[in-house]
């Protein structure tokens, strides 16, 4: 556990309720999403919080689909969510429930809060009901239906049950306070009419609970203590409270706020990521540019990188904006350690050896860990003709170029010192091939010369590289806040993915794990794409943050203009 898990505002609230008596037993909790679109990266810090503390204090937590609303749910988003759960390293070892396994408990308390006169039948439409509830200057005022009596109210609940009416004829409504400064308690609609199958319950019901309804007396049934929630549930506690209060479940649980996790150049809402897919803009849920933890995995992030950076981002009641390289630093310092080493060459350009024997071909032992010789060594192939990276060269470098130059000397990774003598190039001046010499003295690990050259550079041996396709991954949106914009298509990058077709070491084209491109970045298969013919490798991140000044400003100022 990090430092800023030790301390953070919940985990100390519970270690009070328990030092104090006010609650006494494990700690429950519970991660209630609903199954209409897949997770993000808000959601793994939800995940990481409420599975975390329960841990810590031998509970358990309940993963519980909140399927109120059927219009909008499907089975493919519950297989995926139960996926991205288990990826990030979470398991709720049977406490697997829905808000759909209540419905009988949820109607039979609707039923209670009728009897005691604590909700009514009303007949207004949805925008008279927008109109009477009033402003946030103004106060509500009552339905012309608010005063029906018990009897009424238990037959036309009954009947909404029975099918006799249309979708939004009628709903059932808590009767709290009109006048209330808080708009959630100006009698919320607590059922709706809606004809509908449900994927769980199939045709049995016409009605369906509202969240804010099925939310906290799911807690009370399933014996949660502490239901953990997101800022913007703040003003919906007292409404909690108040079903608690009437209808007075033999479990109370707790409800408390913290921020949501907001991070730059990311999306998470999921209306606008929905817009997105359907339109083709991403390729689907799963598109590796974006903030989904499906997008991620396929991607190539680590979950226990995202385990790293939700702990360090912590839990707090401040709404702030964490800049994207908190979580590259993150992949990054996992990478680092994790990840084997190979070599690839991105723009290719072909070196010719010309006093390497035309047929020879030889094996140098490379590393595959840099700081891990557990993790062994490798065969590369070497030849007469190489793939060097295109930027390796220089035809007027300047003075503090060291890498391949006109007369220039390198070494190459784990091989020899070379030296070019010769620059080809075609009709148009295209440079299209290197001639150079090598030092057969200057093998690495041979211990036969001592000398030194500064530069060093990676390359593949042109007869036994593997091609491959790579997406070189950059943000999908071009400002720290996209979900801003009613329109997020106006701050798309344009350049947000580049597709190359690189050199790679032989050992690769079946590498199925994430790895380091040596001097390039960090890249992975692409789980859905990849394969034998043409293996193609994700940008999971890049070596270094060249993000890292440009966001940071951006965030300050998003952050300032927030507070």
């Amino acid at each position: 556990m990090t430092e800023n898990e030790k301390t953070d505002f919940i985990r100390q609230m519970i270690a009070d309720d328990i030092a104090t008596g006010r609650h006494i037993g494990p700690v429950v909790t519970r991660f209630p999403p609903e199954p209409n679109g897949f997770l993000h990266i808000g959601h793994a810090k939800s995940i990481c919080l409420n599975f975390g503390v329960a841990e810590e204090n031998n509970g358990r937590t309940f993963l519980r689909f909140d399927d109120t609303n059927p219009c909008k749910e499907s089975e493919e988003y519950v297989e995926a969510i139960k996926h991205d759960v288990r990826w990030l390293g979470f398991n709720w070892e049977g406490s697997l429930t829905h808000a759909s396994d209540y419905f009988d408990q949820l109607y039979d308390s609707a039923i209670q809060l009728i009897n005691m006169d604590k909700a009514y039948v009303d007949s207004l439409s949805a925008e008279e009901i927008r109109k009477y509830r009033g402003t946030l200057t103004e106060v509500g005022k009552d339905s012309p239906y608010r005063g029906r009596s018990r009897e009424e109210n238990l037959d036309l609940f009954q009947r909404m049950q029975a099918g006799e009416f249309a979708d939004g004829e009628h709903v059932l409504r808590a009767k709290i306070d009109m006048s209330s400064p808080n708009i959630n308690l100006r009698d919320p609609t607590i059922y709706r009419i809606r004809k509908i199958s449900h994927q769980n319950t199939g045709d049995k019901w016409n009605i369906y609970p509202m969240y804010d309804f099925a939310h906290g007396l799911s807690d009370a049934f399933e014996g949660v203590t502490h239901s953990l929630c997101t800022l913007e549930f703040e003003d919906h506690r007292p409404l909690y409270d108040w079903f608690l209060d009437q209808l007075k479940p033999t479990n109370r649980p707790r409800q408390t706020e913290f921020s949501r996790l907001n991070l730059a150049y990311a999306l998470t809402s999921k209306r606008k990521l929905t817009t997105l897919v359907e339109e083709g803009v991403v390729d689907g849920w799963d598109d590796p540019r974006l903030a989904t933890l499906a997008g991620m995995r396929r991607r190539g992030y680590p979950p226990a990188a995202i385990r790293d950076f939700i702990a360090r981002v912590g839990v707090t009641k401040k709404e702030n904006l964490i800049e994207m390289g908190v979580l590259e630093n993150s992949i990054r310092e996992n990478l680092n350690y994790e990840a084997e080493r190979r070599m690839a060459v991105m723009k290719p350009l072909k070196i010719v050896i010309t006093n390497y024997p035309d047929e020879k071909t030889e094996t140098v032992t490379a590393i595959n860990h840099p700081s891990r010789p557990e993790l062994g060594t490798r065969e590369l192939p070497f030849s007469r003709e190489l793939w060097i990276e295109e930027s390796d060269f220089m035809e007027e470098a300047p003075r503090k170029f060291f890498r391949l130059k006109p007369g220039g000397e390198v070494r190459l990774r784990f091989a020899y010192i070379i030296r070019c003598d010769d620059v080809i190039k075609n009709d148009s001046g295209q440079i299209i091939e290197l001639h150079c010499s090598y030092d057969p003295e200057t093998r690495s690990g041979s211990g036969s010369s001592d000398r030194r050259v500064k530069g060093t550079i990676h390359w593949v041996s042109a007869q036994h590289a593997h091609s491959a396709e790579v997406r070189l991954y950059d943000r999908l949106f071009t400002v720290p806040q996209p979900g801003s914009d009613p329109d997020v298509h106006k701050n798309l990058n344009p350049n947000s993915v580049e597709v190359v077709k690189a050199q790679i070491e032989p050992s690769l084209s079946v590498q199925d794990r994430s790895v380091q491109f040596e001097r390039l970045g960090y890249f992975s298969l692409d789980i859905v794409d990849h394969s034998q013919e043409l293996p193609v490798f994700n940008r999971i991140v890049t070596l270094r943050d060249s993000w890292a000044k440009i966001e940071r400003q951006a965030v300050m100022i998003s952050n300032q203009a927030n507070s």
